[in-house]
């Protein structure tokens, strides 16, 4: 079985061995975690890289996709842009295509989005009362892909 052969590994092996082995893990892991925050403060995003998950937006993007995102404030959201948000009370971001732009005369922004592939625009997704999206439900904005 392999977790016993890996069980009788670490048994053979000395103390400074295994303590070197632990601070290997050790140093790969939060070489990782440092990396993931280096591209979270350089593009704006809380999440710099998502996975699509379904075939909502298909042809444009196909289930196991990699989506590259920026969320720079300063950047306006334009129609026809693709935007990676979340919906209040669901954990999974949507991957979805700006369809509509309502600006107020304050300057105040809400949008409208649609999937490529569905029929109908996101109203039923949103929240109970919710028509239209805002900036703070962007977690970014897709800037580039890599494709299963």
């Amino acid at each position: 079985m392999l977790s016993l052969d890996f069980l009788d590994d670490v048994r053979r092996m000395n103390k400074r061995q295994l303590y070197y082995q632990v601070l290997n893990f050790g140093m790969i892991v939060s070489s990782a975690l440092m990396i993931w925050k280096g591209l979270m403060v350089v593009t704006g995003s809380e999440s710099p890289i998502v996975v699509v998950l379904s075939g909502s937006m298909e042809p444009a993007f196909h289930r196991g996709d990699l989506l590259f995102l920026t969320n720079r404030v300063e950047d306006p959201i334009r129609v026809g842009e693709i935007v990676v948000f979340r919906i209040e009370g669901r954990e999974i971001p949507i991957v979805h295509r700006v369809l509509k732009i309502h600006e107020k005369e304050n300057g105040d922004i809400k949008f409208l989005t649609k999937g490529d592939n569905n029929a109908v625009d996101d109203r039923g997704l949103y929240k109970q009362g919710q028509h239209w999206l805002e900036k703070k439900d962007v977690v970014g904005r897709a800037r580039g892909s890599l494709v299963n």
